[in-house]
């Protein structure tokens, strides 16, 4: 007895179904906002402070804020070429400012803030 074959059942290709189109969404609508006022600055920063004798060297002996002692001193940097070249956020100190760093050569400049802190009254 001979068996007969019977020929492969063909699979049909699925049949794709029709593409929906993209539902956009609305933005949220946002409330009005205030207008916006001029940032006023913190009282406490801008504090006029005496230098000690040692950061008067670097930024003068009148009483400035915190802020334009910074940028007094970061001038100095600046103008002296004290950055490290490697790491700009370091700074090599020259003998003004090893004085005021705590006899540091080098420190950075998250570090240098609060060094400073300390020569202010």
């Amino acid at each position: 007895m001979a068996t007969v074959k019977k020929p492969a059942a063909t699979k049909a290709a699925p049949v794709k179904a029709a593409a929906k189109p993209a539902v956009k969404k609305a933005a949220p609508v946002k409330a009005e906002a205030a207008p916006k006022t001029a940032r006023k600055p913190n009282a406490a920063f801008m504090k006029p402070l005496t230098p000690s004798a040692v950061l008067a060297a670097v930024v003068g002996a009148a009483p400035l804020p915190r802020t334009e002692v910074t940028k007094k001193v970061w001038e100095y940097i600046k103008k002296h070429e004290l950055q490290n070249p490697e790491n700009k956020r370091n700074i090599d100190a020259d003998e003004k400012l090893k004085a005021v760093f705590g006899g540091k050569k080098q420190v950075s400049m998250f570090e240098m803030t609060k060094l400073i802190s300390d020569h202010l009254k």
